[in-house]
């Protein structure tokens, strides 16, 4: 298993595999730490939460310099995402156990109540993106809820799965109560068939998703999936055109586009398509390509070669298939995964970057005459994680927004995760929620006590 820089193509490290029987030996053993950890306080795994939120920033510079060095994010962008993980730790921290708080519901008995309870250690499957993020905002709650977590990580991202197991011990979480799994993709399944493993959680792709949910639903265990998304950016002719062009561009650049939330159909009322593609065309092309690390780079590498050879050909075959490009679509002339920042206008349904999630910098421009059509042309899709609309009439965005089939819409702002609020999808984006309230009763048992 390497570790591979996307900005050099070199081998940063290479990690060792894990054997069949140490993987068994792992589960089992996260198994005993749980049967001990499900007794402990809401008061004590808040203690050991906020120690682990200490830990993150602390050794911010650290965790962010292997993030960028893994997967080539931004450095600043890995510093923010460690921070976003120290907020969520915090969160689950002071939050956790009011949202787990027994719930009296008045019925013919003496007492009734719903009461929250731990299920066991918990199968995360995640990606590498987002590689500190995406794996804490499952295990915060998940612990403070009194759950285990075993934890595979995306192959190109194995310091950082080291890393996370790490700063839960070191915070002072019982051994063995998060461990990481040092495995292939092939190697989930026997994982999930494991007796002792009582859910998987999947950040991923599509297929990955549907693999997932199909293996451990022959085993009757339950699944959170939080999978693709092509999230549209609605534009109305009342806009406030310079602020939505300004977000825009970060909305599609940020992690150099890899990201499942973030906005990549721009759907645009016909009046101020050309104002709003020229701004999006200027900004675009002001971008500075560069090293990660370097401070004043603004676009980085994609994380591996083969993401950058996918948005390629999508880009390849929508412009074989009539959309215009108006700026990028190439491959920069250095060394690396990189790929220029690229925006198609004229796109259609039928080109791959009107249907498929485009993992990578290219924005695609779909004009549309009315409301009506913006909202069907949004709804247009397989996925339905996020989106965003923006005009200055908020009673029309909110219209709008009852009307986007997504899991989250934001009026006027870009799409984003938050701690406070439930995140996750519908259709092919998959099923379940992540943070807030309803992230944390995922995976607990809700039990019904009637006493009569």
């Amino acid at each position: 298993m390497l570790s591979i820089n996307p900005a050099t193509g070199k081998i940063i490290r290479e990690f060792r595999e894990y054997t069949a029987p140490e993987v068994t030996a792992i589960v089992e053993d996260v198994q005993s730490a749980w049967l001990s950890w499900k007794e402990t306080s809401f008061d004590y795994r808040s203690s050991l939460l906020i120690k682990a939120a200490k830990i993150l920033r602390q050794n911010k510079e650290e965790y962010a310099r292997l993030m960028t060095m893994e997967m080539g994010k931004l450095l600043r962008e890995s510093m923010a995402e460690i921070e976003k993980c120290a907020w969520v730790c915090d969160f689950y921290a002071d939050r956790g156990a009011e949202m787990l708080k027994d719930e009296v519901i008045e019925t013919d008995a003496s007492r009734s109540f719903v009461t929250f309870q731990p299920m066991g250690p918990i199968l995360a499957v995640m990606p590498w993106n987002f590689p500190f993020w995406q794996v804490i905002r499952f295990a915060a709650p998940a612990l403070m809820a009194g759950n285990a977590a075993v934890l595979k990580h995306a192959s190109n991202v194995p310091g950082c799965a080291l890393a996370i197991e790490h700063i839960f011990n070191e915070a002072g979480f019982p051994a063995n109560l998060f461990r990481t799994l040092m495995i292939p993709a092939s190697g989930v399944s026997a994982v999930i068939s494991h007796p002792s493993i009582v859910a998987a959680t999947l950040t991923g792709s599509e297929a990955a998703g549907s693999h997932v949910a199909a293996f451990a639903g022959k085993y009757l265990k339950k699944t959170v999936l939080e999978l693709g998304g092509a999230d549209p950016f609605i534009v109305l002719d009342d806009a406030d055109l310079d602020t939505a062009v300004k977000t825009a561009v970060t909305a599609r650049m940020l992690n150099q586009g890899q990201s499942c939330i973030a906005a990549k159909r721009f759907i645009v009322m016909d009046s101020v398509v050309q104002q709003f593609v020229s701004g999006l065309k200027s900004s675009f092309e002001s971008l500075h390509i560069g090293d990660p690390m370097d401070p004043e780079t603004q676009v980085g590498p994609m994380a591996r070669p083969d993401l950058v050879d996918e948005i390629e050909q999508q880009v390849i075959r929508s412009v074989a298939s009539g959309a215009k490009l108006v700026t990028g679509g190439h491959r920069p002339d250095r060394d690396g995964c990189y790929f220029e920042p690229t925006i198609l206008s004229d796109v259609q349904k039928g080109m791959p970057v009107y249907s498929q999630e485009t993992f990578g910098p290219v924005a695609s421009v779909i004009t549309v005459h009315s409301e009506e059509e913006a909202i069907r042309v949004a709804n247009d899709s397989d996925f339905g994680l996020g989106g965003c609309v923006w005009t200055q009439n908020l009673k029309k965005g909110e219209e709008i927004a009852r009307k986007v089939a997504t899991g989250a819409i934001f009026v006027n702002g870009m799409t984003k995760s938050d701690p406070r609020l439930p995140f996750g999808g519908i259709k092919k984006s998959g099923y379940g929620r992540e943070l807030g309230s309803y992230g944390i009763r995922e995976f607990v048992n809700i039990k019904t006590v009637w006493i009569g």
